[in-house]
């Protein structure tokens, strides 16, 4: 089978939430700054460094503000993302990233928020 290949090779690719609950002020969920994030990767020209994606429905809906952070080598889902300092951590991770040319861990305040999407065993 041939694969498709992309010319597009961004570093990471953020995947925000805005479905059904995340981002919804008008269900007493916290906001999603959309325009905000839009107005960052669009002065600073990040989106072919860090892809910025505003989805639909990501899934866990009662993890609130879910985020996915797609690379090459892994998949990294965060949730009970709220407040102006954790989407100031995404812009600055994002032009830190293209400043060097290279994808940066996250930083610790985004990592706090971490969870496991797919968890290979159930807790009982």
């Amino acid at each position: 089978m041939n694969l498709l290949v992309t010319k597009r090779q961004a570093l990471a690719q953020l995947v925000f939430c805005q479905g059904c609950c995340c981002g919804r002020t008008d269900r007493d969920r916290p906001e999603l700054p959309v325009e905000k994030l839009k107005a960052a990767w669009s002065a600073g020209k990040l989106n072919r460094t860090v892809q910025l994606t505003i989805s639909g429905c990501l899934g866990p809906c009662d993890l609130t503000n879910v985020t996915a952070v797609l690379t090459p080598d892994e998949q990294i889902w965060l949730g009970g993302l709220e407040g102006e300092a954790v989407y100031d951590a995404f812009i600055q991770w994002a032009k830190d990233c293209h400043e060097v040319g290279e994808r940066l861990p996250l930083p610790e305040l985004l990592e706090s928020h971490r969870f496991e999407r797919w968890p290979t065993e159930v807790e009982a």
